[in-house]
């Protein structure tokens, strides 16, 4: 593997921004510099990065990239390419695909089809049931990055409302639990009421109605219930609702907490009245809220309440997304924009870049312990991004999902993903993937 310094770059790792170097070594950080130091070997392939933002790759916990099982809204191969050129170096995929990853040989295949296909290092969730306890307490701590938990409306059988069975898994789960949280019966409840009042055809404005802050209150409480009981390490998902905000503590740093959270990207970008332009195109569950919620949600993220920013990438096709509300898919694609959204608003002045690159790389990191990753260190993976300030727009055309569209089509970003490194492989290079070498699978220190 290719040695490269990357020299003359503006660092920013770990609350700090500074002038330096970096030189990448045997898929890891060999030494750091805080000026441009000699070129003493040959074999170095130097990159100039005068003028570029050098950081930590990003490590989104939250994805679905639908494989195996549904070719037709993504797989490994698009995703991991889609999150690398938009500077994801790893992620933690769901396990709602066909056939769902509910038992230890399921999970071990898929597995399998990330160290073939995919170009991000990747870790697969064990999926939870109201049946598979057994299967759930096989999994091992160090080699998968969590139990998933779909404490709202999924399909098939994954969603978990038996209140024994939830007590056992949080009593006796070997590792960190994610949860989605929605309370189903507060959902069907006023989705009866607004079909009474519309038909099939509710506006899609309302969504935020139907799913609500007190549907996502109640669950999420409940969650943190049982943590508390049992003393679970609980880690709860794209948080929508300033409601919940009023859950999380900010007394302690987020490596030390048993209960952390997380936010999406769409629920810091997009609110209510986006419904009227976007339609069906930001549907998520759980729903977009109003300014309120998202005002809220700032507010949370600044202050350490919620820990990590993520992504809930969910492709569907543009027939899965397009139709009435009842009709219309729930999710949508976000790693190859993810990023440089958050730069966006930290240009934009809502938040800093430094906390960026905390809440997307650090923080993560620290929070699911994952060994080496996460920050620019000597002897850590390089798994580095290199960002050029560059006026552009996202559209449909040049998006790199298999679905074929972005929710972000139309919007003016003033920074571009330059050269994404992963486990020190130069797989993305202004727009040139290299598939000769693929990701790691993802270890933690538990």
């Amino acid at each position: 593997m290719s040695s490269f310094l990357i020299k003359n770059a503006l660092i920013i790792n770990e609350g700090k921004k500074f002038a330096g170097s970096v030189l990448v070594k045997n898929q890891l950080i060999e030494e750091i510099y805080t000026s441009a130091p000699e070129v003493t070997d040959k074999n170095w392939t130097v990159i100039d990065a005068a003028g570029r933002l050098l950081i930590p790759g990003v490590i989104d916990d939250q994805v679905h990239f639908r494989d195996p099982g549904m070719p037709q809204k993504g797989d490994l191969y698009t995703e991991s390419r889609a999150a690398v050129a938009g500077g994801t170096t790893s992620f933690m995929d769901m396990p709602n695909v066909k056939p769902q990853t509910v038992t230890q040989e399921l999970l071990t295949e898929r597995y399998k089809l990330g160290s073939e296909k995919s170009l991000a290092n990747y870790s697969f969730y064990m999926g939870a049931t109201n049946t598979n306890l057994e299967e759930i307490l096989k999994t091992n701590p160090k080699s998968v990055c969590g139990i998933k938990i779909f404490m709202g409306s999924s399909t098939g059988n994954m969603l978990v409302d038996d209140i024994d069975t939830l007590s056992q898994i949080f009593e006796k789960s070997p590792m960190l639990i994610a949860t989605h949280c929605e309370d189903t019966p507060t959902i069907d409840k006023n989705q009866a009421e607004y079909q009474k009042k519309f038909g099939d055809d509710i506006p899609m404005e309302y969504h935020g109605v139907i799913r609500s802050a007190e549907a996502c209150y109640k669950s999420s409480s409940k969650a943190i219930e049982l943590a508390k009981k049992y003393n679970t390490r609980l880690h709860i998902l794209h948080l929508s609702s300033a409601m919940e905000m009023d859950l999380f503590d900010n007394s302690i740093p987020a490596k030390d907490k048993r209960i952390t959270s997380e936010v999406c990207v769409h629920h810091l970008w997009f609110d209510d009245k986006d419904y009227l332009t976007k339609k069906s195109r930001i549907r998520w569950n759980p729903a977009i809220k109003t300014k309120k919620d998202q005002d809220a949600l700032w507010e949370a993220l600044l202050d350490d309440r919620l820990d990590v920013v993520a992504t809930d990438h969910a492709p569907h096709t543009p027939e899965e997304k397009d139709g009435n509300y009842m009709q219309a898919a729930g999710g949508g694609p976000l790693v190859q924009h993810s990023l440089i959204a958050m730069m966006e608003q930290a240009r934009r002045g809502k938040i800093s870049m430094e906390k960026v690159v905390e809440k997307m790389c650090h923080t993560p990191a620290e929070i699911f312990q994952v060994e080496k990753r996460g920050f620019i260190r000597k002897g850590y993976y390089a798994d580095l991004v290199l960002l050029k300030e560059d006026d552009w727009t996202a559209t449909n055309a040049n998006s790199l999902y298999k679905c074929g569209w972005t929710p972000f089509d139309g919007e003016k970003f003033q920074y571009k993903v330059d050269k994404t490194f992963v486990n020190g492989h130069l797989a993305y290079d202004n727009g040139v993937f290299d598939d000769s070498t693929k990701g790691m699978r993802l270890s933690f220190e538990r």
